[in-house]
């Protein structure tokens, strides 16, 4: 256990709607080997201040959805090559608006995007679930991720094991075919019981196969556990309850469940690859005020309540490395008011190391539904509100289409306003140096003209370049407002005469020591 840290489905969201780390360059407390900060010097000092409308670190990211063919592939049955230009399309949009992470869905029930033997091929690959698609896509979306600085975080659902009820058309070898006693049906949908630890036993080694067998760089859970209450009638677990219950309240029960899985997959994963960060995008609203005072003066559903997802336990038990709440609503919306949420959740995690990213609502954007949505400013504005609180590391879009189709020109909003310079990943407070060795000084920096070249340093997964204002080097890295490239090659090409930084970083993003060259353009 380590020291406590710190998509929305049109149905639920009509049940809400209804009430129902800084580097500094050289540093005498840094690693003399690497020049790599200790922790203590990853913090501000003397009059090298950050500035935080130039945040240095922020996580900029994207989910990739598969169910429902929602982002890719576009369609079923595709060609492999029509397959790989699409995600390319995809990746490619995401690091022109410099983005630095993807969350790609790998598992979305009880399935496989990627080459398994644990569960069969997705049926959103070729229209036919258990059908092999011909290749396993899983290394080149890892790959082409990389190749672009886009930290790539495999997407998990834990617990649906269907679309479908009706289990005769899933192929034999299914594992809700194999154990009907796992499974739970709830309205038109097949679920796993999450009450059984043959269940848990089960994700846990689905994830580990993933984690073990591909270069993940995280795994993600979204804000699926118990089903969302609405047409399915009564969830029935009370076979399990009785024999599991252990004398609980049902509701205490089911919370422990998944507070159980949590705990496992966190375990598991840090186990088997310490470097890889694992996280859960809950729904928006813990509890609200009215039925707990830690909640917030919200009036919507309670994920706590409702389906039993405990985000404030995971992040006081440390479970988590980041919680990313779906704040998918808009400011002055009475019922679950984006400006009393984003304070919230900056005090669930303040004072933990779980660090806290926003799920926000791309997809919403330009929908005429609420009429901040047909604002083009609504969205930048979250980002704006964001910078009052320093808990708040970033920003993830739902979903990877509308980064495409650009509502309102929203894109081109945030690329101008908030993310004209590239961003560093943010630090795991608690990964720091876990099992991802340090980035060592890049060496043989040179330019040649506009063109600056170094020799690949070890274990550099990228390199970060800073344009020194007035040749002054001593605070030029403090913040973002210098860097003018993150590059997983060694080398750029520079806009303009004056003297630059480089660095290299490692998975994670520690960062090294700079070195400093002077470009002098004709």
């Amino acid at each position: 256990m380590r020291t406590a840290r710190p998509l929305l489905a049109a149905a639920a969201l009509a049940i809400v709607a209804s009430g129902a780390a800084y580097a500094f360059g050289p540093r005498a407390d840094a690693d003399p080997a690497t020049g790599t900060p200790s922790r203590a010097a990853l913090q501000p000092v003397g009059t090298c201040a950050p500035n935080p409308k130039f945040p240095k670190r922020q996580l900029r990211g994207v989910w990739i959805a598969t169910v429902k063919n929602i982002d890719w592939p576009s369609r079923t049955g595709l060609t492999v090559a029509k397959q790989q230009a699409e995600y390319v399309k995809l990746l490619d949009a995401a690091a022109a608006r410099r983005f630095n992470a993807v969350f790609v869905q790998v598992r979305p029930a009880s399935d496989a995007l990627y080459k398994s033997s644990l569960e069969p091929w997705s049926q959103y690959l070729t229209g036919t679930a258990g059908k092999d698609p011909g290749w396993d896509p899983l290394p080149f979306l890892i790959e082409e991720a990389h190749k672009r600085g886009l930290e790539f975080h495999a997407w998990f659902n834990p617990y649906r094991a269907a679309y479908d009820a009706d289990t005769s058309k899933l192929p034999a070898s299914h594992p809700a075919r194999v154990h009907p006693d796992w499974t739970v049906k709830y309205g038109d949908r097949l679920y796993y019981n999450p009450g059984l630890p043959e269940v848990r036993s089960h994700v846990i080694k689905v994830i580990s196969d993933v984690v073990s067998r591909y270069d993940v760089d995280g795994v993600h859970f979204d804000d699926y556990f118990y089903p969302y209450p609405g047409g399915g009638g009564k969830f029935d677990d009370s076979s399990a309850f009785r024999r599991h219950g252990g004398g609980k309240k049902l509701a205490d029960w089911r919370r422990d469940n998944v507070n159980t899985l949590v705990a496992q997959v966190d375990k598991a994963v840090h186990e088997l690859k310490n470097h890889v960060k694992f996280g859960i995008s809950p729904f928006g609203i813990w509890r609200n005020k009215a039925q707990d005072p830690a909640g917030s003066a919200t009036s919507g559903m309670s994920a706590y309540d409702s389906i039993y997802a405990d985000a404030r336990h995971w992040i006081k038990s440390g479970t988590v490395d980041y919680i990313m709440p779906q704040l998918y609503w808009p400011r002055g919306f009475k019922i679950a008011d984006y400006k009393v949420l984003v304070p919230w959740w900056a005090g669930a995690v303040k004072g933990t190391d779980v660090d806290l990213y926003i799920g926000q609502a791309l997809y919403r954007v330009g929908t005429t539904d609420q009429a901040a949505w047909t604002k083009p400013g609504e969205l930048p504005a979250h980002l704006t509100l964001n910078q009052s609180y320093k808990q708040v590391d970033g920003d993830v879009y739902f979903s990877a289409k509308q980064m495409l189709s650009n509502p309102l020109g929203v894109m081109d909003r945030l690329a101008a306003g908030h993310y004209k310079r590239p961003a560093l990943l943010p630090l795991m407070k608690d990964r720091t140096g876990a099992s991802a060795p340090a980035a060592a000084k890049p060496s043989g920096v040179q330019a040649s003209g506009a063109t600056v070249k170094w020799t690949d340093a070890a274990n550099a997964r990228a390199y970060a370049v800073y344009r020194v204002p007035g040749g002054d080097a001593a605070c030029a890295s403090v913040d973002g407002r210098n860097l003018v490239a993150v590059t997983t090659t060694p080398g750029f090409t520079a806009p303009a005469s004056g003297t630059y930084l480089v660095s290299s970083l490692n998975r994670l993003h520690e960062e090294s020591k700079t070195t400093k060259v002077k470009v002098t353009l004709p």
